[in-house]
């Protein structure tokens, strides 16, 4: 498959679970990879993995850490150099067991799962312009339901409340909100789409390392079973992959934007709390406040 011949695409978080899976899937189609890891070494053997696996020689290795934004501005740098980019996919996610606080002082999960996909694409908004039906696919995940309190945005108040309202879980709701700005001010700059892809539950490292402290107290008792039943259960990347591929290749996708694509792959309505003017401002602000574009 060709489709995506002659077009680049930035995977960041792309070099272990859902996100090399993505990469993979749109190496395939012949897309100009640009594989982003924390780990320089192991975004190197990503990529050559993936030469190897899919006969695509035209997938680069770039190392940033995306909760630190000096990592952002010169990953942002780098592409510019490059030249090109036509998709960016926003897959990487965090999830720390306890509330941290950055080198820039922004809340570790928060820093990682909504500012970064912020920083980085309004810093990458000119290239995408210039290269022509540009396209940025965040992935969000976690249980994609609950509300948010702009007060408690970066766990000021607690990191883990009942059952399924954790700091990840909020913050993945934050990073929806954030698109939906973010869709109306691409489209106000240029021919740049904005959508969010929910792939689904998967068996990733990032689920393997969480500690028992980064369940709710209901849940706990019941996570070695989890940890037991859930390789079997979502050890398979290739499905949850299938949304961010189709997000960034399908050419019925031009022109759509501010969509919310469910774990069907169908255009889905949006969680309440993210289409709230008072959520969407709070985290709009505070993303321009915590990460200026021009910093």
């Amino acid at each position: 498959m060709t489709q995506m011949n002659g077009r680049t695409v930035l995977v960041t978080g792309g070099t272990g679970g859902i996100g090399k899976e993505t990469a993979r899937g749109l190496a395939r189609l012949g897309a100009r990879l640009l594989l982003v890891g924390r780990d320089a070494a192991r975004a190197e053997a990503a990529a050559r993995e993936l030469r190897r696996d899919t006969g695509n020689d035209d997938v680069r290795a770039l190392t940033a850490d995306v909760t630190r934004q000096k990592d952002l501005r010169a990953l942002a740098r780098r592409v510019e150099e490059i030249g090109a980019l036509h998709v960016l996919l926003n897959n990487a996610g965090v999830s720390p067991p306890g509330r941290t606080l950055t080198e820039d002082g922004v809340e570790t999960t928060f820093a990682g799962n909504v500012v970064a996909p912020y920083l980085l694409t309004r810093l990458l908004l000119p290239l995408l312009r210039a290269s022509g039906r540009g396209r940025v696919v965040n992935i969000t995940g976690g249980v994609p339901r609950g509300r948010l309190d702009p007060a408690n945005l970066q766990a000021e108040k607690f990191f883990i409340g009942w059952l399924t309202d954790t700091q990840y879980n909020r913050s993945k709701l934050a990073l929806m909100a954030m698109s939906r700005t973010l869709a109306e001010v691409a489209a106000g700059e240029g021919d740049v789409t904005v959508n969010v892809a929910y792939p689904g539950h998967a068996y990733t490292s990032m689920n393997r390392a969480l500690r028992m402290s980064a369940f709710p107290v209901l849940l706990r008792p019941i996570v070695p079973v989890l940890r037991l039943i859930m390789p079997y259960v979502y050890g398979d990347l290739e499905k949850p992959a299938r949304n961010g591929i189709r997000l960034a290749s399908d050419p019925a996708l031009d022109g759509v934007t501010g969509a919310y694509f469910d774990i069907k792959g169908e255009n889905a309505a949006w969680p309440p709390t993210t289409g709230d003017p008072r959520v969407r401002a709070a985290v709009w602000e505070l993303c321009e406040r915590l990460a200026p574009v021009s910093g």
